[in-house]
């Protein structure tokens, strides 16, 4: 009796494992992604309900530290830095707490994004930025915690926030003009060094046009103040592609002394093995 027991039990263990009871959550995650101009802003956040109960001076306490949300840290998140009040915020990921009061609501930017609810230890060394917004009444009650990202500008957009009676909208602006001009500039300038060996380097390996794998590596190290090992490299592996032994070697040679002083021993063999091949 008792071996079949165990032996049930084996059985029967996979599938207990698998079964797991769903339930609706209380408070259901939602996640917001939108690009104000060029900027990609994110956040993610949990819903609590007033579910007929009073919200604000009751179930959130006017004048005290609120998580925002329900659960784990209400987190947003902007691509590149942006003004808020003025102030700069750099880009990157923020817990977003507030302090509710009747006329007005101190948001605030937090850099530590790990904590369920409020931190245990408060920092102020982790307010990345923190500023206060008009508070303004709703006509009609907000039954679940509402996040959005509103009012888009090219340059700006409202992080607003409601619930029950109760809206905030903060204004951010992203920096969408010097964006848009730096990649102007760029595009307008011309193809980089970069840009010329990634060319090189694909029709290289792609057997296409070899002379125009050559002109595009000549460029590249022509834009090259320190002459990288990697693009000395691929336009000795092109000389010798295009019969020019003698010159694939002497450029091998000055990839392998660049090699050599970024201690790069992968490229330092693999000049060596070359030089050797290409001088018999």
């Amino acid at each position: 009796m008792k071996k079949l027991i165990i032996a049930l039990a084996i059985i029967m263990a996979p599938f207990v494992s698998q079964a797991q009871v769903k339930t609706p959550q209380a408070s259901p995650k939602a996640y917001i992604k939108q690009t104000v101009g060029l900027t990609d802003v994110e956040v993610t956040y949990s819903r609590p309900g007033a579910r007929g109960r009073a919200v604000f001076g009751n179930l959130v306490p006017f004048g005290k530290l609120w998580r925002t949300g329900a659960n784990e840290n209400t987190i947003i998140s902007f691509s590149d830095d942006v003004v808020i009040d003025g102030k700069t915020l750099k880009k990157g990921k923020y817990a977003l707490y507030t302090i509710p009061k009747i006329e007005s609501w101190e948001v605030i930017f937090y850099s530590t994004t790990d904590n369920w609810g409020l931190p245990e230890n408060w920092s102020d060394a982790n307010v990345a930025l923190k500023t206060t917004v008009k508070e303004n009444a709703l006509p009609t009650p907000v039954e679940t915690l509402t996040i959005g990202i509103n009012s888009l500008d090219p340059n700006f957009a409202f992080l607003e926030i409601a619930w029950e009676n109760s809206h905030v909208a903060l204004k951010f602006e992203v920096p969408t003009s010097k964006t848009a001009t730096t990649s102007i500039e760029k595009t307008l300038a011309g193809p980089t060094a970069n840009d010329y060996f990634a060319s090189a380097q694909y029709l290289f390996q792609s057997n296409g046009n070899i002379a125009d794998a050559r002109n595009y590596v000549d460029k590249s190290l022509d834009m090259s103040a320190d002459k990288p090992y990697f693009i000395l490299r691929l336009k000795s592996l092109i000389q010798a592609k295009q019969g020019d032994k003698k010159g694939a070697v002497e450029t091998a040679k000055l990839s392998l002394a660049a090699a050599e002083t970024a201690n790069n021993q992968d490229y330092v063999k693999m000049n060596k093995d070359s030089i050797a091949e290409w001088s018999r």
